[in-house]
């Protein structure tokens, strides 16, 4: 399985902004974009922003959308395609497609920091989908779905730890969170408007477009 490898924070660097790929760090000041908030590699230690033409504005927010949700080029066109297939707007379409990814929920629901982590969790077994061993993160949960932690991982300081900062003020409206018992239900699709994504998906549907 293709994935990427470098360090997260110079992604965020390259960006100019958090992704918040490294759960806890980013909200420290430990994190890089605070320390260095300048894009990494030797051409971006200045604060000097270039020019950046109409193609450099859609690439780096399709790069954007792309890494906060951890997927590869190939795997986040094949979701653009799907999106521009159904009704609807396209750019609104693809981020309910992102949204309704298994290791995003698992993310969203707080059993892990990170979407990163919480590939990790699925994958070593420690998440259950319906009652049923789900291993792997790109599965689209539906609505109705119930994901809780397995009852043999419970007790991992991991997962407990990541959701004492799950405040039930941050749980999102189409989830639904039973902390004590670690499981959740998937509610329904949720609404463009009600997803915390700091981006505008229409760059990415004119990119495409082209």
């Amino acid at each position: 399985m293709a994935r990427y490898t470098d360090p997260n924070c110079r992604l965020c660097r390259r960006e100019r902004q958090k992704l918040f790929l490294k759960g806890t760090k980013c909200f420290t000041e430990k994190c890089p974009v605070e320390r260095r908030g300048v894009p990494p590699g030797q051409h971006g230690q200045t604060n000097r922003r270039p020019k950046v033409s109409e193609y450099g504005v859609q690439l780096r927010e399709k790069q954007k959308i792309r890494r906060q949700y951890g997927i590869l080029e190939r795997q986040f066109r094949n979701y653009f395609e799907k999106a521009a297939r159904k009704t609807g707007r396209t750019g609104e379409t693809l981020v309910q497609i992102l949204e309704c990814r298994f290791d995003n929920v698992v993310y969203r629901m707080g059993f892990a920091p990170s979407r990163k982590s919480a590939r990790q969790l699925i994958v070593h077994g420690h998440i259950l989908l319906n009652d049923k061993p789900a291993d792997i993160p790109s599965i689209m949960v539906r609505p109705g779905d119930i994901i809780k932690v397995c009852e043999k991982s419970k007790k991992l300081e991991f997962i407990h730890e990541s959701m004492k900062r799950m405040k039930d003020s941050l749980i999102l409206p189409w989830l639904e969170l039973d902390k004590g018992a670690m499981k959740g239900t998937f509610l329904n699709i949720p609404q463009r408007a009600d997803v915390p994504l700091n981006a505008n998906e229409q760059l990415v549907v004119e990119l495409y477009s082209k």
